[in-house]
């Protein structure tokens, strides 16, 4: 029989309360949560249901259990993914969507892990604030645009690492309101000017949050609580570029409900990247961006307990969005902005369901397989006869179900004639 593939909570599980142990004291509720609901997920302690085949010659019975529904648990993110996806279907405009990429320095980034909710809110601040500024200004788009931003806080080692990846249509409303104006084919806004003033507004909100005492600092950063070492600290970072990236557009709707699924609902690692653990480490596939072609794919391996706190530094504030909506796509205007675009343009709500329809090319149904789907037990087929499954028994946590798993009988096999 295969080995089952590692995942995630099987590390929690084994290695959980000894990692717990040894950090008593600088564990926080939220991350103990975050590690419980892991641990318990599809298992007994939450709960769940059994299944039986309708065929009565077939009999086969399946046992599935409850999932925890965490944002930050790995297994969990397939339905959420599928769910908001559908829901965006909506709100598509049939123009290039680009890829825009805003990330912290390493400097603040340090900062941020201290001051997440007012740190990360001021990321999505400064450079929703950027784009919509410069999109803007006459003297490149001119125009009114919208934006879904996502909060991501980790690279491929699951270091600290903040950043906001957003995507925008390739144009806007003219800042008039009687006409849409088309970005360039392959361009939307300069980086460099991006850059430039994304760096400005973010120092001048990190100097407000400072100067209304809403930052705090510890450790080898607990000089920064002066403003005047405050201000020492941000000073070389007026000089120093900041990195936004803005990648090509996406073929065609469909792209890009995929590759907003694919981002949206991510978390720090996901099951699929864990190779092995001999029970003190734990390999893992990582990509470094230093390198490019094949050899930018490669592992690393961690001491279980480093994995651990490494997996627990993204888990976010409580009540925290990492999904948000500027511009067009704001929650509040954003049915009459979009209505008003697709009039503009010229195309109705039908066509864009058709266009976010059509089969996907295998590379973009590659980005928007989620990484572990959930099971929907009222859609299951049988896997030894293909029939329906039926619920026959509910049980709540901590509850023993009183039937039992079956196997397929050896008779019965799926009829693929």
């Amino acid at each position: 029989m295969p080995r089952p593939a590692l995942e995630v909570a099987d590390l929690f599980r084994d290695h959980g309360p000894a990692w717990r142990e040894a950090n008593r004291g600088h564990v926080s509720l939220g991350q103990l949560k975050v590690m419980s609901a892991i641990e318990d997920c599809r298992t007994a302690a939450l709960g769940g249901h059994v299944a039986r085949c309708e065929n009565q010659r077939c009999g086969f019975t399946s046992i599935a259990y409850n999932s925890c529904r965490n944002r930050h648990c790995p297994k969990c993110q397939g339905a959420a993914a599928r769910q908001w996806m559908a829901a965006r279907e909506a709100d598509l405009l049939p123009v290039p969507y680009f890829h825009v990429v805003f990330t912290l320095p390493a400097e603040i980034g340090d900062i941020a892990y201290q001051n997440k909710a007012v740190i990360y809110d001021l990321l999505f601040r400064a450079s929703s604030e950027t784009m919509l500024t410069i999109a803007a200004d006459p003297k490149h788009l001119g125009a009114r645009i919208g934006i879904t931003a996502v909060l991501h806080t980790w690279g491929s080692a699951m270091t600290h690492h903040p950043h906001v990846h957003m995507i925008v249509p390739g144009g806007g409303i003219s800042l008039g309101g009687d006409r849409w104006i088309a970005a360039r084919r392959n361009f939307l806004l300069p980086v460099l000017v991006l850059s430039r003033l994304f760096r400005r507004l973010m120092l001048e909100k990190l100097v407000a949050a400072h100067a209304a005492s809403k930052l705090t600092f510890f450790g080898r950063h607990a000089a920064l609580a002066d403003a005047v070492r405050f201000a020492e600290f941000l000073a070389p970072l007026k000089n120093k570029r900041w990195f936004v990236y803005a990648k090509q557009p996406f073929a065609g709707p469909r792209a890009v409900l995929a590759y907003l699924s694919r981002y949206t609902h991510r978390v720090a690692i996901s099951n699929g990247r864990l190779l092995n653990s001999d029970g003190k480490t734990v390999t893992f596939r990582v990509k470094n961006y230093r390198v490019d072609g094949v050899a930018r794919n490669t592992t690393m391996t961690l001491d279980i307990a480093e994995f651990i706190r490494r997996f627990l530094l993204h888990v976010l504030p409580k009540g925290q969005h990492r999904i948000r909506h500027y511009g067009l796509f704001a929650n509040g205007t954003r049915v009459d902005n979009i209505a008003l675009a697709r009039k503009l343009i010229g195309v109705t709500a039908a066509e864009i369901a058709n266009a976010a329809a059509e089969p996907m090319h295998n590379e973009e149904a590659t980005e928007a397989k989620p990484a572990t789907a959930e099971p929907e037990p009222h859609t299951q087929t049988c896997p030894c006869c293909g029939s329906k499954m039926r619920i026959i028994e509910v049980f709540q946590r901590g509850q023993t179900p009183r039937h039992k798993a079956s196997p397929c009988p050896p008779s019965i096999r799926i009829d693929t004639s």
